[in-house]
């Protein structure tokens, strides 16, 4: 399965990020007995495996008590598949590395973001999926190397990305370098000032958080969330709720 093209794709992008009446998802069933909706978190790693994956499914777990949404986390690939996926809103790559599915199981998300699933990228979900074109496409882009350490810089908030109106935020932070700049093909929510990075090989803009509908379903990633220490700070929680909600079509805003 491939995606749209992107010369197409994007006015559509643009529009369903920034709609001010929601988007209702294919995948209802989660809900279909009156019960919250269902968010599956993935963190199979096949490559390096970061600390910090316990703290976030802590983090989305009760974020997700918050926003009225069931989180359930796995790391079997067997869970991919389309009966099983039908009853989620909504399905988190958290930290995953490397080759995480099969190809059956790949062609299972493909369906399943083509019919309207919401899919939301923390951190190292773009350091997967190498070998599958349509992935790096969903991601928006794919890892290609970071400075030594933890990097403290400046992120900017664009288009309102902020919450409560917050225009830019100090971070320290694992910040990635992509292997291409998303920009022109997502809608991005924020970027790193490139001032207060002079590591970084970006050049002059670099994206690190953003959101499409080119796949059919509501696609969003963030590049933070390598740190243990940064998801105790409100304004990346923020990031991350505000993620899951638009998500899973409780949101208009990315």
């Amino acid at each position: 399965m491939k995606l749209i093209p992107f010369a197409l794709a994007l006015p559509a992008a643009l529009g369903a990020c920034t709609s001010t009446s929601p988007t209702p998802t294919a995948h209802a069933a989660s809900d279909a007995d009156g019960g919250p909706p269902r968010v599956l978190v993935f963190t199979r790693t096949a490559g390096f495996r970061h600390d910090s994956i316990p703290v976030t499914i802590e983090t989305l777990r009760a974020l997700g008590t918050t926003a009225g949404l069931t989180i359930e986390t796995t790391e079997d690939p067997m869970r991919f598949d389309d009966a099983t996926l039908a009853g989620y809103r909504a399905v988190v790559f958290a930290h995953t590395t490397r080759e995480v599915l099969d190809p059956a199981q790949q062609a299972a998300l493909e369906r399943y973001v083509a019919s309207g699933g919401g899919f939301m990228g923390v951190h190292a979900a773009a350091d997967s999926g190498y070998t599958w074109p349509w992935y790096g496409e969903l991601v928006g882009a794919w890892f290609a190397r970071h400075p030594e350490g933890l990097q403290s810089v400046r992120v900017v908030f664009e288009d309102g990305g902020g919450p409560d109106g917050l225009q830019d935020w100090h971070v320290t932070d694992e910040i990635y370098d992509y292997r291409r700049n998303p920009r022109p093909h997502v809608r991005v929510t924020a970027s790193v000032d490139p001032a207060s990075h002079p590591d970084g090989g970006m050049g002059d803009d670099h994206p690190i958080a953003w959101c499409h509908t080119n796949a059919g379903g509501r696609a969003w990633y963030t590049g933070l969330g390598h740190d243990v220490a940064l998801y105790t700070d409100p304004v990346f929680r923020a990031q991350l709720l505000r993620g899951l909600l638009w998500t899973t079509g409780r949101s208009d805003t990315c």
